[in-house]
């Protein structure tokens, strides 16, 4: 499976949306299977979003098909700043933001980013569930240099989880086990409950 990244920088200059200092990575809940329009919708708007994607193969009777899905479905990820997010409530096919109670909760930078440096290496990525404990790792060398994550094994291959913590979701890329190093704090506990939406 391939991954393919889909994201835009906003508007440069004084007239962008939202101030680099004011504004925040967020996670808008968006109707099933909307994840494009609505990114395509924020783009005409002129926000910065993110929608990763990554290609699925599905086996049909006759044939292997790939296909196009968002890692994280019924997501996209968005930079504004909260106090002017009424453009984003209205945008068609977006429920919410990502949140608790009414109160928006933005995503660590550096998870996005991650994402982002997975999305881009080229590397087979696809979605995984989010993962409660798991032996945290910092890749050594190649594309993804830097990147800290989960080490975990499937079928004789590693992969390097990385979790965008609010969602309660997580990305799996393959790795050559032979980069990677063990980090300082060693094991790690990702807790909470997921998030509710703020209007």
């Amino acid at each position: 499976m391939d991954a393919v990244s889909k994201f835009k920088a906003g508007n440069d200059g004084e007239d962008q949306l939202s101030s680099s200092f004011a504004s925040r990575w967020f996670a808008l809940h968006v109707r099933t299977r909307f994840e494009s329009a609505v990114a395509v919708h924020l783009q005409g708007k002129g926000y910065e979003f993110f929608l990763p994607m990554y290609v699925e193969k599905r086996r049909w009777s006759d044939r292997m098909q790939e296909i196009e899905q968002p890692l994280f479905p019924g997501y996209v990820f968005c930079r504004f700043d909260p106090q002017a997010r009424l453009p984003i409530l209205v945008t068609p096919g977006v429920i919410g933001v990502v949140g608790v109670g009414k109160t928006p909760i933005a995503i660590a930078d550096e998870e996005i980013a991650g994402i982002q440096t997975v999305v881009n290496s080229g590397l087979p990525s696809q979605p995984w569930p989010f993962l409660q404990i798991g032996e945290r790792v910092q890749i050594g060398s190649g594309p993804l240099h830097g990147l800290t994550g989960i080490l975990e094994e499937i079928k004789g291959r590693h992969r390097l989880i990385l979790a965008v913590t609010l969602l309660q979701r997580s990305v799996a890329v393959e790795i050559d086990v032979a980069c990677v190093r063990p980090v300082l704090e060693g094991r790690n506990a990702l807790l909470g409950a997921p998030a509710a939406l703020a209007v």
